[in-house]
This record gives structure tokens, sequence and C-alpha cells, in this order.
């Protein structure tokens, strides 16, 4: 399986980077979210969602693991293909999507070329949960700090104690800010205080 594709941008449209990697040219489908992300760059990393149907293969190419998770939990849902997916994610950043799933703002999701009313409700109804328990993102994003083994040991006890990567997620920086260089028993003693 392909994890990423890091290489020479050939060529890039809002809907598709071509990228040469030893020699290869890789038609990789793309988000407007992704081209943004790339437009000033000579040289990308694109983190790959392989799509295969007996009938065709292609790839999808994300500027972060973050909107590639979100991108496999849309597809998860019944009724949403990649195609729909690529536009939502062409249509709304990740944290909007995430957002209006959240607050169950159907409108927002309808508003999306191709998402009915039904496939809207879908989303809404199967992400919700997933979305609050910290599913469609990239975990190893959530914290950006020098102390990583410490946060990531943290989070990992707190989860043991039943609490959601969502909510660690969410407490977890102001505590870092108040504390930038805690021990793991402090960080988890305050986040307790916290959660």
């Amino acid at each position: 399986m392909i994890d990423y594709i890091k290489g020479q941008i050939i060529e890039l449209t809002p809907a598709e980077l071509i990228l040469e990697c030893g020699g290869i040219g890789y038609s990789i489908l793309i988000s407007l979210q992704t081209y943004e992300a790339l437009q000033l760059q000579t040289q990308a990393v694109a983190y790959i969602h392989h799509y295969i149907r007996e009938d065709e293969e292609l790839f999808f190419g994300f500027a972060t693991k973050d909107e590639r998770e979100l991108f496999r939990l849309l597809i998860g849902v019944s009724g949403i293909g990649v195609a729909s997916a690529r536009m939502m994610l062409s249509s709304l950043t990740s944290d909007e999507i995430r957002q209006a799933i959240l607050s169950e703002n159907i409108a927002r999701i309808k508003s999306v070329k191709g998402i009915g009313l039904k496939s809207a409700q879908r989303l809404v109804l199967e992400l919700k949960d997933k979305i609050v328990k910290g599913a469609g993102t990239d975990n190893t994003a959530i914290f950006k700090s020098d102390n990583n083994a410490i946060v990531d040991e943290a989070t990992t006890a707190l989860v043991m104690l039943g609490f959601s990567k969502a909510a660690i997620s969410k407490v977890m920086p102001s505590l870092l800010k108040d504390n930038p260089n805690p021990r793991v028993e402090d960080l988890i003693k305050a986040a307790l205080k916290k959660l």
C-alpha cells in the first residue's frame, strides 16, 4: 500500500497534481484544499488514498494526513463516494466539515454540490460520534511540541482512563501553555482537573 509520494511538481491544477518521483509521473486527483496548500511549492509530499475498482484505479492525494483521514471517514458513509468526498473537501475546509457535522448543520453540508438532504443527514448520523471520539483526524498533528513523547504518553493514559482524544486535544494546548516542560504525571493530573 502506498502511504505517500514525495517528488517534484510537474503540473498542478485545482483538480489534479502530476508528481514526478523516481522518473515516474504520478497522476493524483486532489481537492481545492490541497491545491491551495501546494500552489507555491516545487516539491511536494502527497498523502495517498489508493482507490481501486474493477474498471479503474485512481490516486487521491492530500497535502496533510489530517485531510486524508477525513476523506476516508467521509467515503465510509453509505452513499458518499470518492467524488462527493473530494467535492466536500474542495467546498469546505476540514474543520468546517467537522464543525458542520458536530453542530448538525444540514444546510451547510447540503450546500456542497452533489450532497442532498438524505446524504447530509446520513453524514451527521454516522459521523457525529466518530468525530467526537477523534476519528477522521491525524492524531499525530494534534500536538506540536518539543514534548511529543510526554504528550503521547499522557494522552494514551487518559484514553485508557476513558476520555476521548477529542476532549484531550482540547485541553492539552492550554496545559502545555501553563507548563511548557511538564512531567507525564503532572500533565495527567492537570488534564484530569480540566476534563
